[in-house]
């Protein structure tokens, strides 16, 4: 979520200095909320929505319920995060589908936005749930947009409803209109209408967008807008909604390097929640905003719940009992290996997906310098080798693996480590297989898994905590609470969370997928 990075990192920073503080008097509460009204307007986000924020932060932040908080710093955070994710909409909300379909879903905003992307992406996903879209173009002005629309169409799998060429030729009203009827007799269920956009708001602009909402009644009109436009987001919104109005809108571009904090402004100046978020150029790179998530992303908290979710989305749940099979009965091979990382990469960019973990805004340099490239070169040594040689790697000799370097473009010396890899994480996964906790080179184990009867060192004589009971099972028992007490918890400045990555974890999934 490159938009935000450069908020995140401010926020962050301010939290930080808060850790070392035991107790906040007013005047550290002030310098926080100083901090976090910098930070908000030097990313773009509208003054009056900075104003209410900072406000209200400060008033709960010198409230009792931080006062009284055992870690008061945390407090702060939390509030900050409660207050972030009311001006982002609060609650999710998904789209309301007619109860007599079809659905009809309008598309509006300025040219260059983002609309005939969004169109093919938001037909993938309502396809993927079992729904039966048409794509209307009623975009006739712009040069070109039918064709590009009816190349997204192609692209995304979805049918397209196009019978005027455009560039200025064609009734956009009555290609609207005749578009819903063509979706009655076809029997699509849901409609998507591509309109026209501008280089800026003007007059013409809004009255052939009324006129097509007028004409074909949506049930939702979604404003798309680009999350890199700078302090005219604000403006261009409050205009739509003037002159069209709309139910929901959608942050296209979030991908981008911009500051893009006035994106944050819309749902709170509009009263319109954001429904969705587009995070990058492939039909699939399209989220559902969830308010709760995005601050959690702005404020390096993580975001799992997405990546889990990605993840299901990804495996197939068959393959997965298959894998799990294999891993019971030690029969994991590198073909296993190769379907694991194929269906990886199903889940999209691992930088993303990396990014979602709490505490990585901490480490940008060690995700820049993540090659996602490693999982193509990985594959294709496995590719280069026989099915025999796949499914027993005890095989390859060196005259053998000289003939897969060959074959795969590549160095013995990249086969000899992706073989150590393979063995490396066969046996990593057997111990999970087990029920047992996965030890990492580097990484220690997983935090929150202590083993029962397993003692812990604490204090500056290196002392055990562990219980010296002289009933074992009592013993077992008080140790593995105490183990799981002391598990690492807490984000790079302290509020729930995992353990922020160090650099010794991003070199070891580094060599999980690839080269150092």
């Amino acid at each position: 979520m490159a938009t935000f990075g450069t908020l995140s990192d401010r926020l962050t920073e301010t939290f930080r200095n808060l850790r070392t503080k035991g107790k906040l008097s007013a005047s550290d509460v002030d310098g926080t909320v100083r901090e976090i009204r910098r930070a908000l307007l030097d990313a773009d986000v509208a003054l009056p929505v900075v104003k209410d924020f900072t406000a209200k932060v400060r008033e709960r932040a010198l409230g009792d319920e931080v006062n009284k908080a055992l870690n008061p710093a945390q407090q702060v955070v939390q509030i900050v995060n409660e207050e972030l994710i009311a001006i982002l909409g609060g609650e999710q909300r998904r789209l309301e589908f007619a109860k007599n379909p079809p659905t009809v879903i309008m598309l509006a905003g300025l040219q260059g936005s983002g609309k005939t992307t969004f169109a093919g992406k938001l037909a993938k996903q309502l396809q993927g749930e079992g729904h039966t879209p048409l794509l209307v173009a009623a975009d006739l002005q712009r040069p070109n947009a039918v064709t590009q629309l009816t190349v997204v169409a192609e692209q995304a799998g979805a049918t397209i409803f196009a019978p005027e060429p455009g560039n200025g030729i064609g009734d956009p009203v009555r290609v609207a209109r005749d578009g819903v009827e063509h979706a009655h007799r076809q029997q699509h269920d849901i409609v998507i209408i591509d309109t026209a956009g501008r280089l800026g708001v003007d007059a013409e602009l809004m009255k052939q967008a009324a006129d097509i909402r007028r004409a074909v009644d949506p049930d939702e009109v979604l404003f798309v807008i680009d999350a890199m436009i700078g302090q005219d987001a604000v403006n261009t919104a409050k205009a739509f909604q003037d002159g069209v109005d709309f139910t929901g809108v959608v942050l296209s571009k979030l991908d981008g390097d911009a500051r893009g904090g006035a994106a944050l402004s819309v749902a709170s100046i509009t009263g319109r929640p954001i429904m969705f978020a587009s995070t990058g150029e492939r039909l699939e790179d399209l989220e559902p905003f969830h308010p709760d998530r995005m601050a959690s992303r702005i404020l390096d908290l993580g975001d799992i719940l997405t990546l889990i979710e990605q993840a299901q989305n990804a495996f197939d749940e068959a393959e997965a009992l298959k894998v799990a099979e294999k891993l019971a009965t030690q029969t994991f091979t590198l073909e296993d290996f190769l379907e694991q990382m194929q269906q990886l990469k199903k889940m999209g960019s691992m930088k993303k997906m990396l990014g979602m973990l709490p505490g990585m805004g901490q480490m940008k340099q060690q995700l820049e310098d993540f090659d996602e490239r490693e999982i193509d070169r990985t594959e294709a040594i496995i590719r280069s080798m026989t099915p025999g040689e796949r499914r027993n790697p005890k095989v390859l000799n060196g005259s053998r693996r000289l003939r897969i370097a060959r074959g795969s473009g590549m160095t013995v010396t990249d086969v000899n480590q992706l073989v150590q890899r393979f063995e490396q994480a066969a046996k990593m996964m057997k111990t999970v297989a087990r029920g047992g906790t996965p030890n990492i080179p580097g990484m220690g184990s997983v935090p929150g898994m202590g083993r029962p009867g397993a003692s812990s060192k604490r204090g500056k004589k290196g002392k055990s905590a562990g219980s010296r009971s002289g009933n074992p099972a009592k013993r077992a028992a008080e140790n593995s609470g105490l183990a799981t007490s002391q598990a690492p918890s807490g984000t790079g400045f302290g509020l729930g969370g995992q353990k922020a990555p160090s650099e010794a974890d991003m070199a070891e999934i580094q060599k999980l997928f690839g080269k150092n």
